[in-house]
């Protein structure tokens, strides 16, 4: 099922803004929904298409691509091949899981300045080096990502097409919207929390209304992240740092703390591991910012960070993944509202994905108290103009705010708004914007 998705609007931008002086490449995990965004976007804006799946390339397309010396030759052949006629420039040819044919990504550079038609190349783990070893890597890309559904474009796919616009003018008027909107907008955002952004969970609620079947499909989407970490990294360890996400989470660390999952391994050693994890999109990794300004990246520590899954339902899913599903009661607790403090991380991981979804990089900080025994902990840091927004996130209506306001008495000509995230209406604490959870992707 086609579902619509906010990324549509900027392929658009990007068809009539370009017109074929680039390619389009489209990166994103497996299972986000690419595939059905391309085709759909595809059949609705050109004459013709055709679609190159690389995933069950024949022989007879994949050949096409050892010899690009005769263009007029090749698109003989692949219109011959795919019974299609193309238009000069009314036609796409779309790249599908162009990460698997790399002589197909290296020929974009060609196809491009040969001017006939629009490209469109889809990937995940593009970066990968098996997936790029002896190609020269096109600069003819214009690149774009996709991420799990948003709580916006969840909202349209159970046929909301108000509350997103709603929810947009309260938060630019501050506004006060009521202990009944409230309830149902964050009861909106559990059922959100526990389907998640993966299209076909959605498309399993859809049908269904059943959170059971939702599961088995989330449980299959992980089988298979599983099986592409290990084509990532055969020795495991991908896969068992995966696994360990919600744990590392619940621990409430400061970073991940890499020699509790893996024995004689630490942070340093794990690198290029995490690197390649980072690039399956899979995961969302929070950087610790040692010097935090404006210039987050600048102060980043690639050695200190913490790691969230991208999709909020498959981090629920993996959280209790050796449990059948009748033993969730996770499930329950989240849908009544009567999720355990313990269970808070949940909250931090869904902040971490709604910030990465509206196009932040994750950056956090964290600083030991007066008395050096514990630490202050700003959650997220967002760079806004020449200011930094702090975020500090609760997973339920306590309003208290400390490390915020350490952070801000620490840093205070770098400040600029603030932010509480949590459970309760918008509400303003001084300079502290109380912020529901809702309307974390609107900052």
């Amino acid at each position: 099922m086609a579902f619509r998705r906010k990324l549509y609007d900027e392929m658009l931008h990007w068809k009539q803004q370009r017109n074929g002086s680039t390619a389009l490449l489209i990166r994103g995990a497996r299972r986000v929904g690419k595939s059905t965004l391309v085709a759909e976007f595809a059949k609705n804006e050109y004459d013709t298409h055709v679609i190159i799946d690389f995933s069950n390339a024949s022989k007879q397309i994949n050949a096409l691509f050892e010899d690009m010396m005769d263009l007029d030759l090749f698109f003989f052949q692949l219109q011959n091949i795919l019974n299609v006629r193309l238009v000069e420039r009314k036609s796409v040819i779309i790249f599908d899981e162009v990460q698997l044919q790399p002589l197909a990504r290296q020929a974009i550079k060609h196809l491009v300045k040969d001017g006939r038609y629009d490209y469109i190349e889809t990937g995940s783990l593009l970066s990968i080096r098996k997936n790029v070893a002896g190609i020269v890597l096109p600069s003819e890309e214009s690149k774009l990502t996709l991420n799990p559904m948003d709580f916006d474009e969840f909202r349209w796919a159970i046929g909301d097409d108000v509350t997103p616009e709603f929810m947009r003018e309260a938060f630019q008027k501050k506004m006060d919207v009521g202990d009944a909107v409230h309830r149902r907008w964050m009861r909106d955002l559990r059922l959100y929390m526990l389907v998640g952004g993966m299209p076909q969970a959605v498309d399993a609620y859809l049908k269904t209304n059943n959170l059971q079947d939702v599961d088995i499909v989330k449980r299959d989407i992980l089988q298979l992240y599983d099986d592409d970490f290990y084509k990532i990294d055969s020795t495991g360890k991908a896969s068992q740092l995966f696994a360990a996400i919600p744990g590392q989470l619940c621990g409430n660390a400061r970073r991940y703390q890499v020699s509790s999952v893996l024995e004689n391994q630490d942070i340093e050693r794990v690198g290029s591991v995490v690197a390649d994890m980072a690039d399956s999109m899979v995961v969302n990794i929070a950087y610790h910012a040692s010097d935090p300004n404006v210039g987050l990246g600048m102060s980043r520590n690639l050695n200190f960070y913490k790691m969230f899954l991208a999709d909020t339902g498959l981090f629920v899913t993996l959280a209790f993944r050796d449990k059948s599903y009748t033993e969730n009661l996770v499930y329950q607790k989240l849908l009544s509202d009567k999720l355990e403090a313990n269970l808070g991380y949940v909250y931090e991981n869904l902040v971490a994905q709604m910030l990465k979804a509206a196009g932040n990089e994750l950056y956090y900080y964290t600083f030991p108290t007066e008395t050096g025994k514990h630490n202050y902990e700003v959650d997220f840091l967002l760079s806004r103009g020449a200011k930094l927004c702090p975020i500090e996130v609760k997973s339920s209506g306590y309003k208290s705010h400390k490390s915020l306001d350490a952070f801000c008495k620490k840093f205070p000509s770098r400040i600029g708004n603030r932010y509480l995230a949590y459970t309760k209406p918008l509400r303003s604490d001084a300079e502290t914007t109380l912020l529901p959870i809702y309307m974390m992707g609107l900052i």
